[in-house]
């Protein structure tokens, strides 16, 4: 006999419920209903071991890491360590809970980020071209963050700068674009894995190369080399419905572009009329030792332009 939910969360989600994929797929598994259940995850949300007690089982302990699988930390880190097990029961109220392994890493990351002198730019972008676009191409098995990630590779091949980072020896421009995402671990923390070459790459490659990084990052299987290249990062809170954000530079890179939700606003057209378009918001946070203003802007100007008139360009 399963057992009862725990009781709903004040979360601060306004009444929307916030799980993980896989406590998702979980419970669909189970038959259990994520309605009034307590998360025990970051900031309230479900994972997968909140599904497994309510149905009435103990939380599996998750296997082992193997041997020379994931080591865990933010991209830039020089030096990683192993990702930590999966918290299994929720913090008491009063109680202390120590920072992860992983968690360390990323903090670490984030105090060395403050010795970097950065600035931000933002600018806004119709996306109703990409919208459409993706509908087309979704069913072939593509991704939002492939497409997103294929047009910031696209915008960087004319803006190498942008795609560099600061050296005691001057400006290093690296070999390649690699595009690092940040994915939020389940446990705590977030990893991010790179999608390499991915102005050369096609948006169907790197579709299938996200999906696999994706998976093999939760499982804790990615090697040191798939989350520590990136070139330039992307972070998307779009998903949560945020309109806008400031990201924090990792360590070792140039640049870093937030991107918050397309939403349908009510926006004027060149001949002045009014219309009706999905628009997004995007801010750069950007190393000012190595860009300038003017590469910033560029840069979100060109991104703009692929996004919003010519966006299955990417798909060539």
């Amino acid at each position: 006999m399963a057992a009862p939910p725990a009781p709903a969360s004040s979360n601060g989600h306004g009444g929307r419920v916030v799980a993980s994929p896989r406590a998702k797929k979980l419970a669909q598994q189970l038959g259990v209903q994520l309605e009034g259940l307590r998360g025990s995850g970051p900031h309230g949300r479900l994972i997968a071991a909140d599904i497994e007690r309510a149905a009435g089982r103990t939380p599996a302990a998750p296997a082992a890491v193997p041997a020379g699988t994931l080591a865990a930390a933010q991209a830039a880190a020089p030096a990683v360590a192993p990702l930590p097990a999966a918290v299994a029961a929720p913090v008491a109220p009063g109680e202390t809970l120590p920072f992860t392994t992983l968690q360390q890493a990323v903090n670490r990351n984030m105090v060395a980020s403050l010795a970097v002198p950065t600035f931000r730019v933002g600018y806004t972008i119709t996306t109703d071209k990409l919208d459409a676009f993706y509908k087309q191409v979704k069913p072939k098995g593509v991704t939002m963050t492939a497409l997103l990630a294929k047009a910031v590779a696209s915008a960087l091949a004319g803006h190498p700068r942008v795609n560099a980072a600061y050296s005691e020896a001057g400006i290093a421009y690296p070999e390649g674009i690699n595009v690092a995402v940040a994915v939020a671990m389940e446990d705590g923390g977030l990893v991010t894995p790179v999608l390499a070459a991915a102005d050369r790459n096609d948006l169907y490659s790197l579709s299938r190369s996200w999906a696999d990084l994706v998976s093999r990052a939760r499982s804790k299987q990615l090697k040191p080399e798939e989350y520590s290249t990136g070139t330039f990062t992307l972070s998307n809170l779009g998903m949560f419905g945020v309109d806008r954000f400031d990201a924090i530079l990792p360590p070792g890179t140039g640049a870093i572009l937030a991107v918050g939700a397309s939403r349908p606003v009510v926006a004027a057209n060149s001949d002045g009329s009014i219309a009706v378009k999905r628009q997004m918001q995007v801010n750069l946070t950007a190393d000012h030792r190595v860009i300038y203003g003017a590469d910033a802007a560029g840069f979100l100007k060109d991104l703009a332009k692929i996004i919003e008139t010519q966006p299955e360009s990417l798909a060539l």
